[in-house]
């Protein structure tokens, strides 16, 4: 049976990969952007000719995950057409590059605020929905350099995606007495398909780049290119989204925890086993063994 869905940033990059192919699968979707009617125009229009095109039922909302008010209308819109929500896909997010010290703290607290924040406003929006049904999904899009190998020049991006899986994992053992079941789906470094190199944002202080330049000269084009490199030939963006469709296919209760999409294999899968391990280990010394699986 088919599922109701919200899913951030799905203007394009991985969102907009998963959002059409858990239609595909079946699925009511709601691909969320901010700006519908401006410079994301366009990508509602391509949403809506590809709903048409292969007779699916994708739609496109207007949600700003840097405003409550705009996650709490979202979400109260998606209520309203289609009376329930059994899914919530973080996927919104921004990658900033450049010397961690050439950014301000208020262009950390920017970065901060869309890949960490931005995901706490859509559950304060539509928790209580789930909460109330005892029943839902939460799907992280978390990435690889949380636990896995972290590259220079990259500090900002990597500290909120941190985060953002400590939030996750966090929220897994809290809404697990409420039946709301919660995976992470972690992809690795995918340097074509995606927009988030051509995108990411550049630090604001230009005085001290000059000074790093100097001693790590050529570093960025490492950075985007290397990962590319230790890829198989066949690494391709589409398996992330394959895997978002495969978990929420997965019969309630019996998804993973976590899942792995790594062609370059940056050693996250090692780290996090180990992780979720002293996590399940700790939680059943403690006598909370029941908030490692819904119920």
């Amino acid at each position: 049976m088919g599922k109701t869905i919200i899913i951030t940033g799905a203007g394009s990059g991985f969102g907009a990969l998963a959002a059409r192919a858990l239609a595909d699968a079946g699925h009511t979707v709601y691909a969320v952007m901010r700006d519908t009617t401006g410079r994301n125009a366009k990508r509602v229009d391509e949403a809506k000719t590809y709903a048409e095109e292969h007779r699916v039922d994708l739609r496109t909302v207007e949600l700003d995950v840097l405003s409550q008010d705009s996650a709490d209308t979202a979400v109260n819109t998606v209520l309203a057409a289609s009376g329930l929500l059994d899914v919530v896909v973080h996927n919104a997010g921004h990658m900033v590059v450049g010397p961690a010290e050439a950014f301000t703290a208020e262009e950390l607290t920017g970065v901060y605020d869309t890949n960490v924040l931005g995901a706490q406003r859509v559950n304060r929006a539509a928790l209580p929905h789930l909460r109330s049904r005892r029943d839902g999904l939460l799907l992280w899009v978390g990435s690889s350099s949380a636990k896995g190998g972290t590259p220079p020049y990259l500090g900002p991006y990597f500290a909120a995606k941190a985060a953002e899986d400590a939030l996750a994992v966090t929220y897994a053992a809290e809404l697990a007495r409420f039946n709301i079941e919660t995976t992470i789906v972690v992809p690795g470094s995918f340097t074509t398909g995606t927009q988030h190199f051509a995108t990411s944002g550049r630090p604001a202080d230009r005085t001290v780049i000059p000074a790093y330049e100097e001693e790590y000269a050529g570093l960025m084009g490492q950075v985007s290119g290397r990962p590319a490199d230790l890829a198989p030939d066949d690494a391709d963006v589409s398996q992330v989204a394959a895997a978002v469709v495969e978990v929420v296919d997965t019969e309630h209760g019996k998804r993973p925890f976590r899942v792995h999409v790594d062609p370059a294999d940056d050693g996250s899968g090692t780290v996090s086993a180990v992780a979720d391990h002293i996590r399940a280990e700790f939680l059943t010394r403690i006598g909370l063994e029941d908030l490692l699986v819904p119920h």
